[in-house]
């Protein structure tokens, strides 16, 4: 059958191969291809005749093959042909869809109920095992116990979830009941267990214990049981608070010359109890040191390492972490603190101090007490190996301390001697009293209180141990002395608030104490800063704070000088105005007002010139003494329509008021800053008050005819003189104005 499958190519067959495939076949050759192809297939045909007859078994098995095949695809087609009928006139696929529903809905409450049924299971078996608790607590299996309430916390949880079981809620109820009540009874065997003597001052630690007929339980599965339940430390907090009241305090405190024993009770053989005595000695032989006190407490905490955590490390770790923090903290306090040295020479004794501290550390890390790995831990070392920060510290406290005492006591009261009436106050002269002091940047002296003046002292003390100290030292020391200078601003004006309200000397020392501080803070960094140690010295200032007591006595000087001025309205509003001066009683009352201002003025210059220095005094008495002038000559300048015998009475007021304070003026001039005379000066007191001037020339103008007053206007005396035009044609000039349109207009014109 191979031929089949090549095919013939038709010019093989032609005897010529020249042929070109272009050109045309002759009828020749067509006749010859025609003769050919008809040999071809009969050659073709007796082939395949041949291959049939050789395979004739084969394809006799496949044809019937065939026929067994399409005979089946009948049958088949006949039964689905038969099944569609019987399905058209019956609906079964209904009736299997509802059958299927139905199956799947009993499996699903199948499977539900198996889940509840495992549920219930589940809450049986814990509700069993809660029951069984209480029955291993009645029957003093602790430890089985502790293992149930444990294992029963992970299965009902603690808090309650979305959806969850409304029998969980109860059952956790139930655990929880469970819990407190075997805590409450392992709580109350450690109670038994563990009991401190006050009399006479022992610990009993009972290793065998029975409570509420329980009997024989061990006091290690006590422990057991809590470190189970997870209450240890709750279980341990109680035991650890009594023993830091009861046995570490007391071996602590340096003032009790004691020591420990202990002793063991035997019963059958077995160890029954612990006990720790407290022994008081002799204290000629005590003497309490680092070594003594830290062998007590390594005794005390050995002690409960055998008998209470009976060696175990977590225990101990545990029972470690409720008590160290406490007791570092009491060792620092009573005997650390203490013996921090107070001069820097005996820095170097402190030093076996911090060795014993350190190997008693490494003992409490061998026993598990503190962490070997936690630098946290290592308090006591921390502490001392600190030992200049802390000493530093402690200086700074009593700096502090002292600056607070300076200014507290002091009564800033002004010593007799530098009263008014006394002649030993000379600002010019030789003073060696601590109360009157220099101003450095201003070539004066003044009165300061006794407060000022030692805390400065304290100040500049402080300062020459920072020169000589380390540089941590140091640095608490420059804190120490800024945090003592304002003090004073946060102390002073608190305590002696109502007398800065006041007129009194008390304010004036107040204003010279904070110029004072304020010079001498802007000398210290001149004195002392170049001896600093280097690391402090850029950060060493005290520049900033000078302002504020600058500040600060300016703001107490303006106070005083404000009270003393509304004072002074007050006496001259009772003048009203200087009207009607020429009546008896008018004059009387104008009188009285002038004699009030006089007074006050007097008063003023009493409290403010023996403490004030010199420029103060004038520029704060020439301020006030302008408010007088200025007020009074305004009030006269208003005046309308004066007659002659009312302007002679208003002379005499100014003449009157100017004589009282004639000495008053005259202590402006008499002596300055430096004690010489000033008397060379033409009108010194003239650039101090201007006003003095202007109330001097209208005492002349009330008298003065009109010429005289043009001439002084033509002059320029009277502008000299701080007078106006509106002034010099006021009312109480109107009297001498009888002159005629032509004189008024020159008048106006030389304005």
């Amino acid at each position: 059958m191979d031929v089949l499958f090549y095919s013939i190519n038709v010019r093989d067959l032609l005897s010529s191969h020249d042929l070109d495939e272009s050109s045309p076949l002759s009828a020749p050759d067509l006749r010859l291809l025609i003769d050919r192809l008809q040999f071809q297939s009969l050659q073709i045909k007796s082939k395949v005749q041949a291959y049939l007859l050789s395979h004739h078994a084969d394809f006799s098995d496949l044809f019937s093959r065939c026929s067994e095949s399409a005979s089946r695809c009948e049958q088949i087609s006949d039964s689905v042909s038969n099944l569609l009928a019987l399905i058209s006139d019956h609906p079964i696929d209904a009736e299997i869809r509802v059958s299927v529903s139905e199956i799947e809905k009993t499996m699903k409450e199948l499977k539900a109920k198996r889940e509840l049924l495992d549920l219930v299971k589940v809450i049986v078996e814990l509700s069993e095992r809660l029951k069984s608790v209480q029955e291993d607590l009645k029957n003093g299996r602790l430890i089985s116990a502790a293992e149930a309430v444990r294992d029963l916390k992970k299965a009902v949880g603690t808090v309650a979830e979305e959806r969850e079981p409304v029998v969980y809620g109860l059952l956790r109820k139930e655990w929880a009941e469970c819990f407190e009540e075997i805590q409450g009874m392992l709580v109350k065997f450690m109670e038994n267990a563990v009991r401190f003597e006050r009399e006479p001052n022992k610990v009993r630690v009972k290793l065998r214990l029975s409570v509420d007929g329980t009997h024989g339980i061990e006091l290690r599965t006590i422990l057991e049981a809590m470190d189970v339940v997870g209450i240890l430390d709750y279980g341990l907090a109680k035991v650890a608070d009594l023993m830091i009241k009861h046995v570490i305090a007391p071996a602590v405190n340096c003032g009790s010359p004691i020591s420990f024993t202990e002793e063991l009770i035997q019963d059958s053989d077995q160890m029954t109890e612990m006990i720790l005595k407290t022994v008081s000695c002799d204290p000629k032989l005590e003497k309490d040191d680092a070594e003594i006190i830290y062998s007590r407490i390594i005794m005390i905490i050995k002690f409960f390492y055998k008998s209470i955590c009976f060696q175990n490390g977590s225990w101990m770790r545990c029972f470690g972490r409720l008590t160290w923090p406490r007791i570092a903290e009491i060792i620092i306090y009573n005997f650390l603190s203490k013996v921090v040295p107070d001069d820097a020479s005996k820095l170097a004794d402190f030093q076996k101090i911090i060795k014993c501290t350190s190997e008693f550390e490494i003992v409490l890390k061998e026993m598990m007490f503190i962490s070997a790995s936690d630098n946290k831990d290592e308090r006591l070392s921390n502490f001392a190996e600190n030992v200049e920060v802390h000493f530093a510290s402690r200086k700074k406290t009593e700096i502090l301390a002292k600056a607070r005492n300076f200014l507290l006591q002091c009564d800033f009261a002004v010593p007799q001697e530098y009263t008014r009436t006394s002649p030993k106050l000379k600002y010019g002269g030789e003073n060696s009293s601590d109360h009157v002091v220099d101003l450095l940047f201003l070539s004066e002296r003044c009165v300061v209180s006794e407060a000022a003046s030692q805390l400065m002292a304290l100040v500049h003390r402080t300062l020459q141990d920072v020169c000589l100290s380390s540089v941590k030292v140091a640095l608490e020391f420059y804190h120490a002395t800024r945090d003592a200078i304002l003090l004073y601003e946060a102390v002073i004006p608190v305590k002696l608030e109502r007398q800065l309200n006041g007129i009194n000397q008390v304010a004036v020392l107040i204003h010279n104490d904070c110029l004072y501080l304020s010079q001498e803070i802007l000398g210290l960094a001149f004195e002392y800063r170049s001896e600093f140690p280097s690391a402090i010295r850029e950060h060493a200032v005290f520049l900033d704070m000078a302002p504020r007591f600058h500040l600060m006595a300016e703001q107490v000087l303006q106070r005083q000088i404000q009270l003393v001025i509304f004072n002074l309205k007050e006496a001259i509003d009772g003048a009203d105005g200087f009207q009607n001066t020429h009546q008896m009683q008018q004059f009387e009352s104008a009188k009285f007002s002038i004699d009030q201002v006089v007074f006050i003025l007097e008063k003023v210059h009493i409290i403010w010139e023996p403490v004030l220095p010199p420029s103060t005094y004038k520029r704060s008495m020439s301020k006030v003494l302008e408010s007088v002038f200025s007020r009074m000559t305004k009030d006269i300048l208003l005046l309308d329509d004066l007659a002659a015998e009312e302007t002679l009475q208003l002379q005499r007021l100014i003449h009157l008021m100017l004589e009282s304070l004639s000495s008053l003026l005259e202590s402006l001039i008499v002596v300055d800053q430096k004690g010489t005379s000033q008397e060379g000066f033409a009108h010194p007191l003239d650039d101090l008050i201007p006003s003095l001037h202007k109330t001097r020339k209208l005492a002349d103008l009330l008298d003065m005819p009109l010429k005289s007053i043009t001439t002084a206007w033509e002059s320029g005396e009277l502008v000299s003189c701080g007078f106006t035009l509106s002034e010099v044609w006021s009312g109480s000039f109107q009297h001498c104005y009888l002159l005629d349109f032509g004189n008024m207009k020159f008048l106006g014109n030389n304005s």
